[in-house]
């Protein structure tokens, strides 16, 4: 806050609503960046156990009821089995986070206008540098691990025509993710759903948030018969998550405005999201897609509820996971073609029975990738926010 804002009559009031503000501010950042670094970490593990371990089924006919720290280990990494739920969880935070400077401003002036060739520059400065090493990286580690046979079989094609299916961020309609970067595939519809925004916002500008809400959600079953059930991933199959992001986005403006929700309400919204947690646990068993849609549900209410705490941001869990946070986007960029590597040096691809490698795969993964995000995301992010214009 400028000083020119603290008159002699009114500044101990003034300083002590900006410092609540910016309080809340700051504990809304570290619950978004806890909840990326959580996501992003969840879904790297839940990959390492793929890659280095046998699996739970076959680990259980090994080793029975022994009791060595292996086998606890083991057996307490049972709830990652569901660890893919992080991609709903990047998928709503993602609307969120788009759509919250929309949501504000329009707060403000109901006439405000998306700049959409400005929001598609710094969409791309943020993502494509990061995008396009993350594939260089991903074609030298796994040129490097086709010298370890035999050939792990997460290793696809790493050829040309690959590398730009990916790099226009096709894959899942025109092709499959390249080599062994099988996470990509939601990084293409975060792409698509950043293509299609300036749409969705001058819908919201017209009909407002719910009518937009209600017609992301049809299109999102359309999408199921025309797409997803021919095995083809393109955005209007998660539209619906990305956009219950930017409704709370909404929400969260409209709820600045007015006083904290009453506290029976956050107990509601907390099992709501527990409930749908669950429900997506049990769908999983069906198939991945519709635990998808309840997990999004799930972490949408939790989502909405956190954000009104004002002491959110303050305990030591979130804020140790706010750090992973910050790299989030690298981590999940690079981490397959990493445990692959590893997987091929070290055991020749072979799945081990012993668990506890998979925790040193993740931490050589979280150190490449905090690297990367210095000397690659770091930059990007510096060239987006160079590009964002100026306000009067």
């Amino acid at each position: 806050m400028s000083d020119t804002a603290l008159d002699a009559t009114g500044s101990s009031l003034s300083f002590g609503r900006a410092a609540r503000s910016d309080a809340k501010v700051a504990d809304k950042e570290h619950v978004i960046d806890a909840m990326r670094g959580f996501a992003a970490l969840l879904v790297a593990y839940f990959h390492c156990r793929q890659v280095e371990w046998v699996g739970m089924q076959s680990f259980h006919h090994v080793a029975g009821k022994s009791f060595d720290l292996n086998t606890i280990v083991a057996y307490l990494t049972l709830p990652i089995a569901w660890g893919s739920a992080g991609v709903p969880i990047f998928f709503v935070i993602s609307g969120y986070c788009i759509h919250r400077s929309a949501a504000q401003r329009l707060a403000k002036n109901p006439a405000y206008r998306l700049d959409a060739m400005n929001f598609w520059a710094r969409r791309f400065a943020r993502i494509y540098p990061v995008l396009f090493a993350a594939l260089l990286l991903t074609l030298a580690l796994d040129w490097t691990s086709l010298h370890f046979p035999p050939v792990n079989h997460k290793i696809l094609d790493i050829g040309p025509q690959a590398f730009l299916v990916n790099l226009f961020s096709l894959q899942g309609v025109a092709g499959k993710t390249y080599g062994s970067n099988g996470a990509l595939w939601t990084l293409s519809l975060e792409v698509q759903f950043y293509v299609v925004y300036p749409l969705l916002f001058a819908l919201r500008r017209r009909l407002g948030m719910m009518p937009v809400l209600g017609l992301v959600l049809l299109v999102n079953v359309a999408s199921v018969f025309v797409f997803e059930r021919h095995d083809l991933q393109f955005f209007t199959s998660f539209w619906f998550s990305w956009t219950l992001g930017a409704w709370i986005a909404e929400m969260q403006v409209a709820r600045d405005e007015r006083s904290s929700s009453r506290r029976g309400m956050a107990w509601l919204m907390y099992g709501a999201a527990l409930l749908l947690t669950a429900l997506g646990c049990a769908a999983f068993h069906f198939g991945q897609y519709l635990a998808f849609q309840f997990w999004a549900l799930g972490f949408a209410c939790y989502l909405a509820q956190a954000l009104k705490s004002r002491r959110h941001g303050d305990t030591p869990l979130i804020r140790l996971m706010s750090r992973f946070g910050d790299f989030s986007f690298s981590l999940y960029s690079i981490h397959l073609p990493i445990f692959v590597l590893l997987s091929s040096v070290f055991f020749r691809s072979a799945l081990q029975v012993s668990i506890l490698p998979s925790f040193g795969f993740l931490l050589v993964a979280v150190a490449v990738a905090w690297v990367f995000y210095r000397c690659v995301e770091l930059p990007a992010m510096k060239w987006s926010a160079a590009l964002k214009p100026q306000r009067r």
